[in-house]
């Protein structure tokens, strides 16, 4: 589900490789031109699926091949790894897989060159992610937001409220063994930042006000925050969840230890399996996440690929980009993989609607998503907010102190 690009000239499709600038087939690229073979640091979700995309490019530029290098696993390793890229001016990768939230920094620390690319057909959203200062720096490849899993071999209607969760789970899980009631991303790392952001928002609040101020302190707050904290108080979010990152939950859920799980839509193609390895295939759905008074709002996910302001091969890297986020190959993967995009076309689309069914629900709940803080001290700001979440729904501090102390961080951080 993804995306177009570049202009329509400098594109021409870069299968035209003389009219992308491109060496003859054969030729080396001159010294200096910004063309050449490329790295890309990419993920390793959908890596197969990914793979393609750089097959047809590198069978179509055969002197301006990309090799794709894996990042590791953790959101927070990868950010690490590109960070000391950064910072030691390294052109070992070329074009790089950034979260949606790293933009500010990579751009404001020009770690990130400037793109001039066609952004015509994508959700809104999710490009302005990749722009800083009005500016475009990174490509939207993949977005998204939170959905809830559940179980419609045990529950008629999904809820739209915690209390209906709540109540769901009361009335469903005494029937049940080995099952908890519900799920998310816990663990001390940015998804914990995630799921923290939509609890504010589902309880009708925000991180940051329109000032980039930090509301912590409100009801909206305290709320989202007593909620989680009792979940884990009550039982009614399993302790062994405070370790869930989004994969140790997708298999919890898989396996039928969970009724509701929160996850991103990558999800949904893993627990149809009907290899043996999810217990729930056929027997599940997604809905919009819960919220305190009603449907929940989401936390806008996604990633972006960027040019390394370090690379020495530019062009083709934004040629590369280009390619891998044009109509075509989105949809080719799009037809692979759950892994939302960020081409609006798609989610209209009835063959992609039947095999997903949750498309239009899920394009009304990226619209509707909130973004996290966008920060040039991203890193600083996430880590003031997982740690103060931690002490929150570990019972380590009291909610009102965690709060406190949260407001207190960020100020600084956000100046």
């Amino acid at each position: 589900m993804k995306a177009t690009h570049v202009t329509a000239a400098a594109l021409a499709l870069c299968a035209g490789l003389a009219a992308c600038g491109s060496p003859t087939p054969g030729q080396p690229a001159a010294e200096g031109s910004g063309r050449g073979p490329i790295t890309f640091l990419g993920g390793k979700f959908e890596a197969e699926s990914v793979q393609k995309i750089v097959d047809a490019w590198n069978a179509a530029h055969p002197d301006e091949k990309a090799t794709v290098v894996l990042l590791p696993e953790s959101a927070d390793e990868q950010r690490r790894k590109l960070i000391q890229n950064a910072q030691t001016k390294s052109d070992a990768g070329d074009v790089m897989l950034i979260d949606a939230v790293w933009t500010s920094e990579f751009a404001a620390n020009r770690w990130v060159a400037e793109l001039t690319l066609d952004t015509t057909g994508f959700l809104p959203n999710p490009v302005e992610t990749g722009k800083y200062r009005g500016k475009l720096y990174a490509m939207p490849v993949f977005t998204g937001t939170g959905l809830l899993y559940y179980r419609t071999d045990l529950v008629k209607e999904p809820p739209k409220t915690w209390d209906e969760m709540k109540r769901i789970c009361e009335e469903v899980l005494p029937k049940q063994t080995g099952m908890s009631c519900y799920g998310g991303q816990f663990d001390k790392y940015e998804g914990l930042t995630v799921n923290f952001s939509e609890a504010v928002a589902s309880a009708g609040g925000e991180l940051l006000d329109a000032s980039g101020q930090p509301q912590l302190t409100g009801d909206a707050a305290r709320q989202a925050a007593r909620f989680l904290a009792d979940g884990f108080k009550s039982g009614m979010i399993p302790k062994e969840a405070i370790t869930y990152k989004e994969e140790e939950g997708r298999v919890a859920f898989q396996e039928g230890k969970l009724l509701f799980y929160r996850n991103w839509a990558y999800g949904y193609e893993a627990a149809q399996k009907t290899d043996g390895s999810s217990k729930v295939n056929g027997r599940f759905d997604v809905a919009p996440i819960p919220g305190l008074t009603g449907i929940g709002a989401g936390t806008l996910g996604g990633n972006n690929l960027a040019v390394s302001a370090f690379s020495k091969h530019k062009r083709t890297a934004q040629d590369f980009i280009a390619f891998m986020t044009s109509p075509e190959q989105i949809r080719a993967f799009a037809r692979t993989s759950s892994m939302p995009v960020p081409l609006a076309s798609i989610y209209d689309d009835p063959e992609m609607i039947k095999k997903y069914p949750y498309l239009p629900a899920l394009k009304e709940g990226i619209l509707a998503a909130k973004p996290r803080p966008k920060a040039v001290r991203y890193g600083d700001v996430t880590a003031a907010i997982q740690e103060s979440a931690y002490a929150i729904v570990t019972g380590a501090k009291p909610v009102e102190q965690g709060l406190s102390e949260l407001q207190a961080a960020l100020g600084p951080l956000l100046k």
